[in-house]
């Protein structure tokens, strides 16, 4: 399954926001089989802040880890949130 963050707006800077959003994206995730990958895909994306990114992206990489994929991204936001949330939660194979 992909999911498109820009579903949730283009500019992504906040705890609450990204709280929310991984909230509405809930029934969606209950979908999920078992051995399904859940992509993740930055496209559209215009910021994206370590806050929303840690609400959001913390949660689905402690549920389903080596699952959780983040496609490339040439957004100079999204690859520097990745980089201080990867410094911050040690997670080198998710947030890379």
């Amino acid at each position: 399954m992909k999911i498109e963050l820009k579903k949730f707006g283009t500019t992504l800077i906040s705890r609450q926001a990204g709280s929310e959003a991984l909230k509405a994206f809930q029934s969606t995730l209950r979908e999920i089989e078992s051995d399904e990958i859940l992509e993740i895909d930055f496209s559209g994306v215009l910021t994206f802040s370590p806050s929303w990114g840690d609400e959001f992206l913390t949660p689905l990489m402690d549920l389903l880890g080596d699952k959780l994929v983040l496609l490339d991204s040439d957004n100079l936001s999204v690859q520097e949130t990745l980089k201080l949330l990867k410094n911050i939660k040690g997670n080198p194979q998710v947030y890379s």
